[in-house]
């Protein structure tokens, strides 16, 4: 096969706190003004106070020194050609190192990873928003990239001219480009309002706007960022049933960062997992998902908190217990043993009228149920605290599980959220193998009654 991109030894490193002015005499004035004289940046913004100013704002110099001094500042000023090697001190950082990658022509490849991990760097270095510091990074043919909501759109623009212009940088000509005008103002649905500055436009608008211009002008790799997240639901299906299109179909290649564990898997034939900028797992989109997954399980599965969020009613402890009361992180389906969700609250207001609940979502990030406790009995009404024991449904299928707890008030006031606050593993032992390939999020075991004719 042939290699569509090709990346040795790729880094990326940044210099935290004080950062260069960008101009050579701006920077040598900053440290002229700062540790000679002892006033403060002279680049600071309103109201900013300097934290790198010498102590002594008293200090003063030989006027001979201080000719010396303007002297060789002015030399450094015409012999200085390049930045000065970066230290490997602490004010460093490399949000990317020591990748080495190669994606094949046709390839979806997937970039998971928590927030920092390093996946936006990577693919603004090959949009070539941003120069590597080490390493190198080869690709055949043009690239197109959708990083954040309207890039490379100017907002005084309608969206026909942003067409036309995304398309002209891409190296098409106009002819390509109006051919293919009518199919992308559809996709994008917004044929209303093609001729309004861009500006006008919702960030969903704008988003879809941008996903059709850069997956029907034709690039060789597409590059496409958590952007996705801001369509509505319909949207993002038809953008993933579009990029399946593009490389299965046209041979194009697409690299794919998102949350979206469902998505990934959908759409990758492989997955990359990258940890604090190094790429720690690749290989089949599933493996790597379990194992991105499996991290995010904490030791035991329980969430606490001791004092209350809000006057009104708060939740305090949660997790998973077997019949014994003890919290555990792998809830096993046998006829053996059963599991609760334990979910311990308190109210304070002398007339609660509001519930609590939680939602179960999958290693996909998909929803699978949410329950409250006025579901099947009367909810809390009076001050107190409180317990609740609710069995672990028997029709889940084997994998992770995260549970995100809530609470509001009457009139949909939200009073907490909680995302994710803890999750476990759940092993079916009683189907063993026999669901394991079957699709569909849950399991429910159905009787079939069968008469023969």
């Amino acid at each position: 096969m042939t290699i569509a991109i090709k990346i040795e030894n790729l880094g990326k490193q940044y210099r935290l706190g004080l950062v260069s002015t960008r101009t050579l005499s701006h920077d040598l004035n900053r440290w002229w003004m700062m540790n000679i004289r002892g006033k403060d940046d002279p680049y600071l913004k309103i109201g900013e106070n300097s934290e790198c100013r010498v102590q002594s704002a008293d200090l003063r110099l030989d006027p001979a020194l201080q000719e010396n001094l303007q002297s060789e500042i002015t030399n450094l000023q015409s012999a200085i050609k390049k930045p000065m090697p970066s230290s490997q001190g602490s004010e460093y950082i490399w949000a990317l190192k020591d990748i080495n990658l190669e994606v094949e022509q046709g390839e979806v490849l997937g970039i998971i990873g928590k927030n920092g991990a390093g996946k936006s760097t990577l693919l603004k270095i090959l949009s070539k928003e941003t120069a590597p510091t080490t390493g190198t990074v080869k690709a055949r043919g043009r690239i197109a990239s959708l990083l954040e909501v309207g890039t490379g759109f100017h907002s005084e623009m309608t969206g026909r001219e942003n067409i036309y212009m995304n398309g002209a940088i891409m190296g098409m000509t106009k002819a390509e480009i109006t051919r293919k005008l009518d199919e992308i103002i559809d996709f994008a649905g917004v044929e209303r309002y093609i001729d309004t500055p861009v500006k006008r436009y919702s960030s969903g608008m704008t988003v879809r706007l941008g996903f059709a211009v850069a997956a029907h002008l034709e690039p060789e790799i597409l590059v496409v960022d958590e952007v996705l997240a801001v369509g509505d639901a319909e949207f993002q299906d038809k953008a993933v049933r579009k990029m399946e299109d593009v490389s299965k179909g046209e041979g194009r290649t697409i690299l794919f960062v998102s949350h979206n564990m469902a998505a990934v898997k959908q759409l990758c034939t492989r997955t990359v997992l990258l940890t604090k900028g190094m790429i720690t797992s690749s290989g089949k989109s599933e493996s790597v998902i379990s194992q991105y997954v499996t991290s995010f399980i904490s030791e035991p599965s329980v969430w606490y908190r001791e004092s209350a969020l809000n006057g009104i009613a708060s939740f305090h402890k949660a997790g998973i217990v077997n019949q014994r009361g003890e919290f555990v992180r792998v809830v096993t389906h046998n006829i053996e043993e059963r599991f609760f969700f334990h979910i311990e609250v308190s109210v304070a207001s002398a007339h609660f009228n509001g519930t609590f609940a939680f939602e179960l979502i999958n290693q996909m990030g998909q929803s699978v149920l949410c329950s409250h406790d006025y579901d099947r009995q009367t909810h809390i009404t009076q001050p107190g605290r409180y317990v609740f024991r609710i069995p672990v449904p028997e029709i889940l299928r084997t994998g992770f599980y995260f549970v995100t707890l809530g609470s509001n008030m009457a009139g949909l006031s939200t009073l907490e959220y909680i995302p994710r606050a803890f999750g476990f593993e759940y092993i079916d032992e009683v189907n063993k193998g026999q669901i394991s390939n079957r699709p569909g999020m849950i399991f429910v075991p159905i009787l079939w009654e069968c008469t023969q004719t």
